[in-house]
């Protein structure tokens, strides 16, 4: 039985309902945030994720890469946020948290900081809440649900959209995360690798055409309307074309300029 990494946020929950209700016999799913589940896949413990970008430009060889699939965003991604106090331009010199459940949205916030407004910042990672975090330090970058969340409570702070920011100076959608598999899944495995990369194309198809339902069913539902709900994912992109290649390609070439990896 094939492992599956299972990334328990909102961007993600119309492929994982799917999967689970209607699949969910063929596969094991192992739950935890988006870094923890790049060493799960680089020691062995699963078999296929939707992992970092960026885990995977580290050895690409090590992987193989899933076709058409990922979450990525053309311009505003809406939970990818850096909360600031002040405004961005005036962080040089500054220490500024960055959450520990992400490793590509912490190196797109390099990019963003290092050669989009030639910034010198000091990232740190973190596991306080935005409110704890914001005493001590100008600005905090938050992924997934929990931005998702604090976008609506703090309309006081300044908040800067990565995905918005990195489409504006490349007018190229930005690669948060692709679904890969072990390069040295064993025969029977590969077998069952097919048949998931079957079902994962259907949860896609399914899910899009039952977005109201899912937003019934969405964990966020007690925090986000259903309209806001339908309004993220449909802002999301989930394929992965000629176009987000050349993204990723040039996420790849910034990170060996600036090595990251």
């Amino acid at each position: 039985m094939l492992k599956i990494g299972k990334i328990p946020f909102t961007n993600l929950f119309p492929y994982y309902h799917y999967l689970e209700r209607y699949c969910g016999g063929d596969y094991q799913f192992i739950e935890d945030v988006p870094s923890r589940i790049n060493t799960l896949i680089r020691e062995g413990e699963i078999d296929i994720s939707p992992s970092s970008s960026i885990e995977f430009l580290r050895d690409p060889d090590r992987y193989e890469l899933i076709p058409g699939h990922s979450v990525s965003s053309f311009g505003a991604v809406r939970s990818i946020l850096l909360f600031s106090k002040q405004d961005i331009e005036t962080l040089d010199g500054m220490a500024v948290l960055c959450t520990y459940k992400s490793e590509t949205s912490v190196a797109l916030l390099r990019i963003i900081l290092t050669v989009f407004y030639s910034l010198d910042c000091e990232l740190k990672g973190s596991e306080l809440s935005l409110e704890e975090a914001l005493r001590d330090y100008p600005a905090y970058l938050l992924i997934g649900d929990d931005a998702l969340r604090e976008s609506s409570r703090h309309s006081g702070l300044k908040m800067y959209d990565l995905g918005e920011i990195w489409y504006r100076e490349t007018g190229l959608p930005f690669v948060f995360a692709l679904w890969i598999a072990r390069k040295d899944l064993g025969r029977t495995s590969a077998r069952e690798l097919e048949s998931f990369i079957q079902d994962l194309y259907e949860a896609r198809r399914w899910a899009f055409n039952n977005l109201g339902h899912l937003a019934e069913l969405c964990p966020l539902r007690e925090e986000l309307s259903n309209e806001r709900l339908i309004e993220y994912w449909q802002g999301l992109s989930y394929d992965f074309d000629e176009e987000h290649k050349k993204g990723l390609a040039l996420f790849r070439q910034y990170l060996v300029e600036l090595k990251i990896i």
